[in-house]
């Protein structure tokens, strides 16, 4: 990128920075824009914390269902069981974890 495009693009975005700020300030009715946002991130948390618990729920039951087939494989005599089990566990762990952690990544 030449030194003149990187000078232009900082103009036009110091120009529309200029514009969105003028407009919000002769215009108050564009104040109305902070309720609706708090109330779509309240709506979003309420739908989140139970999407949220689905996943904790969904990983117990893919646990119980792991552990039911690894159990199988071992009394089988299979030889791949310490695969199948880290895989499970794997997938059981990474849901376990997602859902506690986006819990606290949107503080609910």
């Amino acid at each position: 990128m030449t030194k003149n495009t990187r000078i232009m693009k900082s103009f036009f975005v110091l120009l529309l920075l200029f514009g969105i700020a003028s407009i919000s300030k002769a215009n108050p009715y564009l104040l109305d824009i902070t309720t609706g946002l708090d109330g779509a991130a309240n709506t979003v948390k309420g739908v989140f914390s139970n999407v949220s618990n689905l996943v904790l729920m969904v990983g117990a039951i893919v646990g119980l269902a792991g552990g039911i087939r690894v159990y199988n494989k071992w009394n089988n005599g299979d030889q791949d069981v310490q695969k199948e089990l880290i895989g499970w566990a794997g997938a059981c762990v990474f849901l376990l974890l997602s859902g506690t952690t986006l819990k606290l990544f949107f503080g609910i």
